[in-house]
């Protein structure tokens, strides 16, 4: 349980909110590379953390993302002309480049450009995002180069859906593993929608959680008791400050994970990542057997990337198939996720919880966080910033209760 003034730290991320100023502090997925497909396309509208932003590709191939509002007489740049490297408002023709700096005053008999300049973020573009930094230049980390960004093209795919709540209920949400084998399950073999299956050995009982406390943040295991005294165990990455690495499932060599990046305080674009080691992933139902719920057929991509699925009409639960297919009835594994962490309400109150063991990974994820602000509010560094991350891996196996199994899973949750 956390106190409100707690609770109120953690989730509001506006500028110069304790955790608006820790988000700023890490680099954060803005757009898909897909979004800003040629120089001198259309720009994009983007809102992260509380501001209304605007992207676009300029002539050069260089990206800029800067205040959808021009500062002239504050009309939208989202209706203005991406030209001849910069973007022009058409209200007055005043210019900026992707520096936001204005280059270019149409109105002005006598141009005073040099002395404007409207607020710009850092880009970088690799793994098929663009990424920002909006927080102070001369504290600028290592650039996210996760390992499966690196990949060859092929063999990893990206998706995002915005999901209506706060950002830290989707993240408790996706580091919560006791919710896996319940919320996901089928409840026969062959259901109509997809389920974690009855014969799964993560639907054998329920995990006893173990954690490990790291530079980066934590991993953590979920450890189920199988028959005949085997133990499966699905070991986890919490990179701070809202980055999950997570096993696919058995069998298969993959990696996956979340980012769930803050849009404002009710709304976070939630990003699915997967990468695979054995061949080509030509979408997400490839990657993620059936697909996960984050595809065309749920997401309505020209309109922010919306669910199709949501609160105003009770996600299309269909009764009948959470009384004889599925746990939920509620199609699409992510879709569920962002169906019970949606029906808390933007922002919990959690003030009302009551917490027990198997929530101990969500514990320990706020006190890292509210630490986290303290560090930045002294002038510290918050962890998670330096390139200790970049080669992790999620991993998966079943053990023998006479194994040592946590010598043996933790090699394998690094890349080689």
């Amino acid at each position: 349980m956390l106190t409100r003034e707690e609770n109120e730290r953690l989730t509001r991320v506006g500028p110069e909110t304790p955790m608006g100023n820790l988000m700023r502090r890490y680099w954060m997925p803005a757009l898909l590379s897909t979004e800003l497909p040629e120089p001198d396309g259309p720009p994009v509208r983007v809102r992260l953390l509380g501001e209304d932003l605007v992207a676009f590709r300029a002539t050069n191939g260089d990206i800029g993302l800067i205040d959808e509002y021009c500062p002239h007489r504050r009309a939208s740049l989202w209706l203005g002309r991406n030209e001849d490297n910069g973007l022009r408002c058409v209200y007055h023709g005043w210019k900026f480049d992707v520096k936001g700096q204005c280059i270019d005053q149409m109105n002005e008999p006598r141009s005073f450009a040099h002395k404007i300049r409207t607020t710009s973020y850092l880009t970088v573009e690799f793994g098929g995002i663009i990424w920002t930094y909006m927080g102070p230049p001369e504290l600028m980390p290592a650039e996210p180069k996760f390992e499966w960004t690196q990949a060859p093209e092929e063999r990893r795919y990206v998706s995002k859906v915005l999901q209506e709540s706060n950002w830290l209920q989707a993240l408790e949400g996706g580091i919560d593993t006791s919710h896996f084998s319940i919320l996901h399950r089928a409840l026969k073999k062959n259901p109509s929608e997809e389920g974690i299956p009855l014969d799964s050995p993560a639907v054998k009982s329920a995990p006893k959680l173990e954690l490990d406390k790291t530079s980066y943040g934590y991993r953590y295991f979920g450890i189920r008791q199988q028959e005949g005294n085997d133990l499966y165990v699905r070991a986890y990455h919490f990179i701070m400050p809202f980055t999950q690495l997570r096993p696919p499932g058995p069998g298969k060599d993959h990696v996956h994970g979340h980012f769930w990046v803050p849009v404002d305080d009710h709304h976070c674009m939630v990003w699915n990542f997967y990468r695979s080691y054995e061949g080509p992933i030509g979408s997400e139902a490839e990657a993620v057997d059936g697909g996960g719920g984050n595809d065309p057929e749920h997401i309505d991509a020209e309109n922010n990337f919306l669910s199709l699925r949501r609160a105003h009409n009770d996600w299309l639960i269909n009764r009948n198939v959470q009384r004889t297919d599925t746990f939920t009835g509620i199609k699409g594994i992510n879709q569920q996720d962002r169906a019970v962490q949606e029906s808390m309400g933007p922002i919990v109150d959690r003030t009302k919880e009551h917490l027990g063991p198997a929530d101990k990974a969500i514990s320990i994820a706020r006190r890292l966080l509210l630490a986290a602000t303290d560090a930045v509010e002294r002038g510290e560094e918050p962890p998670g910033l330096q390139p200790e991350y970049w080669d992790l891996r999620p991993a998966e196996s079943t053990f023998s209760a006479a194994e040592e199994w946590k010598e043996k899973i933790v090699p394998m949750m690094q890349v080689d």
